[in-house]
């Protein structure tokens, strides 16, 4: 019989070299085999814990989505302002634990596969859901709806695109860039925003 425990550290295992996989190859055109391997683990183990690679795949994904999500959150409690709300979502995709190849690499395979995985597609569109609140949750109290409706889905395509330049290494080098370019755009933008009615 398995030790207690056993299975979330193998899960997880699983998962991290499912990311190594992604990065490394740079499209989800991986094996079952390869990312067990990874893990130090058989590929009879890999499938017993996640069936086919799919799942694997998705699990990944939710892991990746999870991360993220809760930087956010800790983030978000520590902003004061509406203004800081807006630099701590920025410097959350830009971090350090984000914004690293395998991650990137990671992104970028996932909103290709996506386009024929309905699975893969559905939780892009929670982390597109997810991140445009974010954003409003800075910009409401700032500009009227209309306004910041514009402006996050500005934001959020300057965050997806330096990923997906970054992916093809044709971006900029380092996390703490990404931010500053991202913010330059923010700044710029709410110098000429309009304040927010009172009611808004």
């Amino acid at each position: 019989m398995p030790k207690p425990g056993v299975e979330p550290v193998r899960r997880k295992a699983l998962i991290d070299a499912a990311i190594a996989a992604i990065g490394a190859r740079g499209s989800l055109d991986v094996t079952m085999s390869d990312i067990a391997s990874r893990a130090g683990v058989s590929s009879a183990l890999a499938h017993h814990y996640f069936g086919a690679k799919e799942e694997l795949l998705q699990a990944t994904m939710r892991r990746i989505l999870a991360d993220l999500g809760g930087d956010s959150v800790k983030a978000l409690r520590k902003a004061a302002t509406p203004r800081e709300r807006l630099s701590a979502i920025v410097n959350v995709n830009f971090s350090a634990s984000q914004f690293r190849q395998e991650i990137i690499q990671a992104w970028l395979a996932f909103y290709v596969e996506a386009q024929k995985s309905q699975p893969l597609r559905r939780l892009l569109r929670v982390y597109a859901r997810r991140l445009h609140a974010n954003l409003m949750s800075g910009l409401v109290p700032l500009m009227p709806r209309a306004e910041a409706e514009r402006m996050a889905e500005g934001i959020a395509a300057m965050i997806d695109g330096l990923y997906i330049r970054r992916a093809l290494r044709d971006g900029l080098p380092n996390p703490a860039s990404a931010a500053a370019l991202v913010e330059d755009y923010v700044d710029a933008k709410l110098r000429r925003a309009r304040p927010a009615p009172a009611n808004d």
